[in-house]
């Protein structure tokens, strides 16, 4: 039946924070604790609950965090009253340890000190943030840390709340130490040129699925790379080269004609959906590019108000008036227009001001989580709240967990994709991912 950018956790790469260099205890109790630099994938989990370290220099706080983690079924919990102890434990039973819950300021060493010598080691389990500092500095700590192998699953306010907690726990996934980190890949010219003249490219479909119904709205066709050597690569490998060498008009030509070809096939087949299809700024810089759009569509057999452009926020800062025309030209020819990765650039609401934009899309990093974020959730209802008084339709992206669901029809989101849904597919998958979530849709709208 059917013939994505990728949820971004398919790996995390090891970083070395810039200020451990000027801390030898650091860097000893780092080489202590290291091992070499590796991806890490996500595995099914080898056990139901996750071991579980408690970091706090207040014992009565251990004690009752213990007791109820304990209470809560989570079996193996130890605990540490001090960053240097729990180095020491970490040291001896690395591999015991799939979950630290850590306080911040503690005498000595404190909690962001440690957490940094985690993050330039090899331990690669995940860390929920506890501190009663308040949530922008939890917050600003969590982003300070994001980008290591260790996976925070986000930051509670002492004390921790049951619930909370609970549902934090639950987003544990192990990690398995996979292939050492290779270099990154680098393309020449003249590569992506004869990927052009070759066909090289290869579409993946993401769905897209309305909250209400919990029926399939829609696809975002997102491109790869069939490299005759590296195999599949994805799109942040090779997009910016392709505008910078003048490769993209022809790449997005080829993806407009595949995915809009698609869609045909697949309305076709009685599947009603809408396809979203991701532009380049550099593309609509093309005085024509509106009309060839317009007239590939129409030869094609697909209603524009079936097709939905995708335009990253970040590239339409400070337009030049040819992009701007292109896009004014595409919506009065009915193409849907949506600003994506909203919330991620410097000029967001004033793009939405001067583009006539259909349909806003909030980026993963407001979406994931978001319950239980209190400066992320208003940002993520704000984004929400402007878009309805625009009369625009509202898709998250970065749905992956239930919770998320959940919380986005509470807020009155229309759209949702992520890897809670689906990940994007080939197009011979289709047929199999919406057999399963069919099965699973009625318990998702229903509850």
């Amino acid at each position: 039946m059917m013939n994505q950018v990728s949820n971004q956790r398919d790996s995390m790469r090891l970083r070395y924070p810039d200020s451990l260099g000027e801390r030898s205890n650091a860097t000893t109790l780092a080489a202590a604790l290291g091992g070499p630099v590796f991806v890490v994938d996500r595995v099914a989990a080898p056990r139901s609950r996750p071991g579980i370290l408690l970091l706090d220099d207040d014992p009565f706080m251990l004690g009752v965090q213990s007791r109820m983690l304990l209470d809560m079924g989570y079996p193996k919990v130890s605990t540490a009253g001090s960053a240097e102890a729990a180095v020491r434990m970490l040291q001896r039973e690395k591999q015991t340890f799939d979950v630290i819950l850590c306080d911040l300021n503690m005498p000595g060493m404190d909690g962001i000190e440690f957490l940094q010598i985690l993050n330039a080691s090899s331990f690669g389990g995940n860390v929920i943030l506890l501190s009663g500092e308040g949530v922008r500095i939890m917050h600003t700590v969590q982003k300070l840390l994001d980008g290591g192998r260790m996976v925070i699953l986000g930051v509670l306010e002492k004390p921790a709340a049951r619930a909370a907690l609970r549902a934090m726990l639950d987003c544990w996934r192990p990690l398995i130490a996979a292939k050492p980190v290779g270099p990154a890949l680098l393309f020449t010219e003249l590569e992506l040129h004869a990927a052009n003249r070759e066909r090289q490219w290869v579409l993946h479909y993401q769905p897209k699925v309305d909250l209400k119904s919990g029926e399939l709205a829609g696809m975002e066709a997102l491109v790869r790379w069939n490299h005759p050597e590296h195999g599949l690569v994805y799109p942040d490998s090779f997009i910016g080269m392709a505008e910078d060498c003048g490769a993209i008009d022809a790449l997005t030509e080829w993806v407009l004609q595949e995915a809009m070809a698609q869609l045909a096939r697949s309305h076709g087949q009685g599947l009603r959906i809408q396809m979203a299809i991701n532009l380049s700024m550099e593309n609509l810089r093309a005085p024509d590019f509106a009309a060839r759009v317009g007239t590939l569509a129409r030869d094609l057999g697909v209603s524009p108000q079936d097709v939905m452009l995708e335009i990253t926020e970040s590239r339409l800062m400070s337009p030049s008036p040819a992009p701007l025309e292109s896009l004014v030209r595409l919506r009065m020819q009915r193409f849907g227009l949506s600003i994506d990765d909203f919330g991620t650039g410097h000029s967001s609401l004033a793009q939405l001001r001067d583009v006539p934009f259909t349909e806003l899309k909030v980026d993963r990093g407001f979406v994931t989580g978001a319950r239980h974020n209190q400066i992320i959730r208003p940002i993520l209802e704000g984004s929400i709240g402007i878009a309805k008084r625009m009369g625009m339709r509202v898709v998250a992206e970065g749905v992956e967990t239930e919770d998320d669901w959940h919380l986005l029809r509470e807020i009155d989101c229309d759209l949702v994709q992520g890897w809670f849904i689906g990940r994007p597919m080939a197009e011979d998958e289709v047929p199999l991912w919406l057999e399963q979530w069919e099965l699973r849709r009625p318990h998702l709208v229903e509850s």
